[in-house]
């Protein structure tokens, strides 16, 4: 069913509030990261520190990383060479192609990969439907491309479904509205 394939495996406010001792008890040794909007707010040319420091404790901790998205080359290369991480652009998410050549760039599986993004379609969808686990963040900016300004309209209406199917919880989809959960 289309709805599970959109339903993220958890949510957090940003990629530095991901838990990367929880995700290597799960068995994640892998992680597939979004630039725009989920590593650095879209268009800007500098990686921030929370960013650097995150992917930095990853490594650390022996996760493998690669920066997968639909940016351009050489705006993946640049986020890529500083953070000294593979990088794929043009990715075409959610096709599986990049998704595929990711794992290989990582050498995990999907079961031991993490697909971590601030968009349902692109990123949980594509992770998702290879079986990887996913995480959604929310987007640091909302400066971005019109086609994903309107794409989220609908994307807020996914997850309301969601939540009321039962797919998401009601605090995870508070998150993703910028509503305190325990409001």
């Amino acid at each position: 069913m289309l709805l599970r394939l959109l339903a993220p495996h958890e949510c957090r406010r940003s990629l530095w509030e991901v838990d990367l001792p929880a995700l290597a008890r799960r068995g994640i040794r892998g992680l597939i990261l979004d630039l725009d909007n989920t590593m650095a707010e879209y268009g800007k040319a500098v990686v921030p520190p929370e960013t650097k420091a995150w992917v930095q404790e990853a490594l650390r901790l022996g996760f493998s990383v690669c920066i997968t998205s639909n940016a351009r080359p050489r705006r993946v290369k640049a986020f890529a060479d500083a953070l000294g991480v593979p990088g794929i652009a043009y990715a075409v998410k959610p096709v599986r192609r990049a998704f595929r050549l990711a794992l290989k760039l990582l050498g995990t599986t999907a079961r031991e990969t993490a697909v971590i993004g601030d968009q349902l379609f692109t990123d949980v969808l594509g992770g998702n439907r290879m079986g990887m686990y996913t995480i959604l963040v929310n987007p640091l900016s909302s400066a971005e491309l019109g086609t994903t300004r309107l794409v989220r309209r609908l994307e807020r209406r996914v997850l309301k479904h969601l939540v009321h199917r039962g797919m998401l919880s009601e605090a995870d989809w508070r998150l993703r509205e910028g509503v305190s959960p325990d409001v």
